[in-house]
């Protein structure tokens, strides 16, 4: 319940208020957000500072759940792959990242229960998550589109 109240809650943030609508522009066009007078620098620290905090709230998550059995050998296992895929899969846009984060979120489930039944040894269950992503990411890549202004500097002078 609480992730769907998240996933409406990001939809009303980014595609209804001006803060997120203007976090958007930054990311698309830039320069066009320069012009009108948008401070860019200012929304782009905003969007890695709430990028950051929600990562950090992931992490806590991850280390909460698994506070019994946590290892610093061997860290989180990838799960920070299977994000990035998820925003890929999920084309940036809220919904589709949670649909896209329950098809892995299954996966993981999936090869946690059923590690090592059936005579599978227990590592193939464990790469289950990273395959499925794999073949997730090479049927869909070719249609995702990353934000325009992704990864390039702002200069004002550019225009």
């Amino acid at each position: 319940l609480m992730m769907l109240i998240l996933v409406v809650a990001s939809y009303i943030f980014l595609f209804k208020t001006t803060v997120g609508m203007r976090l958007m522009l930054c990311g698309e066009h830039q320069q066009a957000a320069g012009f009108v007078g948008i401070n860019v620098y200012f929304q782009r620290y905003l969007g890695v500072s709430i990028s950051g905090v929600l990562a950090g709230l992931g992490g806590f998550a991850y280390i909460v759940q698994s506070a019994g059995c946590w290892d610093f050998k061997y860290g989180v296992a990838g799960f920070g792959f299977l994000a990035l895929a998820v925003m890929i899969f999920g084309q940036w846009k809220p919904f589709r990242i949670f649909l896209a984060a329950l098809i892995f979120g299954l996966c993981q489930t999936v090869s946690v229960f059923y590690a090592g039944r059936w005579g599978i040894p227990q590592f193939v269950y464990k790469m289950l998550p990273y395959v499925v992503c794999m073949v997730v990411l090479i049927m869909t890549s070719k249609k995702s589109k990353a934000p325009k202004a992704e990864g390039i500097p702002y200069d004002k002078g550019q225009r």
